[in-house]
């Protein structure tokens, strides 16, 4: 422990050295460091309790394992082992002690959190969130910095801004009502470069969170006590099955018992890669690997298995579609009767998975699913490839549908319910 907490106070020496360069202050940087120890202390006491659970399951297997069930043994080690590489595999690192860390340290203290809260779980997310958004920051913010400068806003620097917004994809509705909002501000006193950028971001967070308030859930969780079914629908490669598998890794990480209902029957070995996030999660699957067999079936057989064995949460994995197939969205809504009518009482979300990359035409998406699919709300995926973030505001003051998880990466970690204003601070930070 002294050795590991010597190398840090190494690096931070060597911080120290540059911190003059650095837009962080003294004391907000000192307080960064005692989270990086708190967390790196924490760190090191959960791999060892880890280490210990894993020699216990040793010596256990070692006791059990005798000629009669040699053979079970070994499956129960290959297993054992898989689990094992993919907990490892997926736990979040502690990463170097740098503007990152600082930064998402300070986005966790903004909203309230203490340093003996912080998780690294959530440090992780938002290095990888803010890395996720990278391309569309290059694409907005240098370019908004620049217009800005040190002077007060101007009507002119209002005009490049709204010209910024919609290259980023924010839509129509979401840029004209954060241009009235400046303008109006503008009219009323003198806007400061920096009030102007602290501003903006206030009118961004307010777009995204209006059609969550409206909603009446802040956060999209199963309710316990009763079954709740959500269905994933979406065009061909959006990334619904990966999804499906990281929500069902995510419930089960919270508490929740899952199921996953493999309807969709159309796409080459889609059933057997929903097993394998059924395997991956330990979440059972229901599913026909007949040829053409029935979604709505399948569905209807799910339905039945979650409610004999009161499973919380029932994922339903549907074929991709394009939304100009009037007969395959007719199927989502045959889906949508046999839920109806054999779970009148369950909580049901239907969620649309938009890949981010695909800007406005994702908003087209929503607009001709919203009716067929009965929408609920929207998963953005692949943000960490696309420069078309601003895709989210379009979704939300045009759709006017809540964006409930975003997806920032292939791990299975890399899915998390969706916070607007951590989103707007990975979107528009400077540093």
């Amino acid at each position: 422990m002294k050795d590991d907490f010597s190398q840090d106070e190494k690096n931070f020496s060597k911080m120290n050295q540059t911190e003059n360069s650095s837009s962080v202050n003294d004391d907000s940087l000192d307080w960064a460091k005692q989270a990086y120890l708190q967390l790196k202390q924490k760190q090191k006491e959960e791999k060892e309790l880890f280490q210990k659970e894993i020699e216990e399951k040793e010596i256990l297997k070692t006791k059990t394992n005798t000629n009669e069930d040699f053979k079970s043994n070994i499956t129960v080690e290959n297993s054992l082992q898989v689990s094992q590489e993919t907990e490892v595999e997926d736990q979040p690192q502690l990463g170097d002690f740098d503007d990152t860390f600082t930064w998402s340290a300070e986005v966790l203290a903004a909203q309230g959190k203490k340093i003996d809260q912080f998780s690294l779980d959530d440090i992780d997310w938002l290095s990888r969130l803010k890395q996720g958004l990278e391309k569309t920051r290059k694409g907005f913010v240098t370019d908004l910095l620049e217009k800005l400068g040190d002077d007060p806003l101007t009507p002119e620097v209002l005009d490049d801004l709204e010209t910024l917004l919609l290259r980023a994809d924010a839509g129509v509705s979401a840029t004209d009502q954060i241009l009235d909002s400046l303008r109006t501000k503008l009219n009323e006193e003198v806007v400061e470069a920096s009030e102007g950028l602290r501003f903006l971001k206030e009118q961004l967070v307010n777009v995204l969170e209006k059609p969550i308030k409206d909603s009446g859930a802040d956060l999209l969780s199963p309710q316990k006590g009763c079954l709740n079914i959500w269905m994933l629908v979406g065009v061909n490669g959006v990334g619904k099955t990966t999804t499906l598998g990281k929500l069902a890794s995510v419930a089960k990480r919270s508490g929740f018992s899952a199921m996953i209902a493999a309807a969709d029957t159309f796409r080459a070995a889609a059933v057997q890669q929903v097993k394998v996030w059924g395997d991956r999660t330990g979440v059972e699957v229901i599913a026909n690997e007949s040829k053409n067999a029935d979604p709505a079936s399948i569905v209807f057989d799910a339905i039945g298995a979650s409610k004999s064995k009161n499973i919380d949460l029932l994922l339903v994995d549907t074929a991709g579609r394009l939304q100009t197939k009037n007969n395959l969205m007719e199927e989502l809504k045959k889906i949508r009767k046999i839920i109806d009518k054999l779970a009148p009482k369950a909580n049901v979300e239907s969620l649309l998975v938009l890949d981010s990359s695909q800007g406005q035409n994702g908003l087209r998406q929503a607009l001709a699913f919203a009716d067929s699919a009965e929408l609920t709300g929207v998963i953005l995926t692949k943000l960490d490839g696309s420069s078309k973030g601003g895709v989210a505001m379009a979704v939300a003051s045009e759709a006017k549908l809540p964006v409930r998880f975003i997806g920032a990466g292939e791990k299975i970690r890399d899915l998390r319910p969706f916070n607007s204003f951590e989103f707007i601070e990975a979107l528009l930070t400077v540093r």
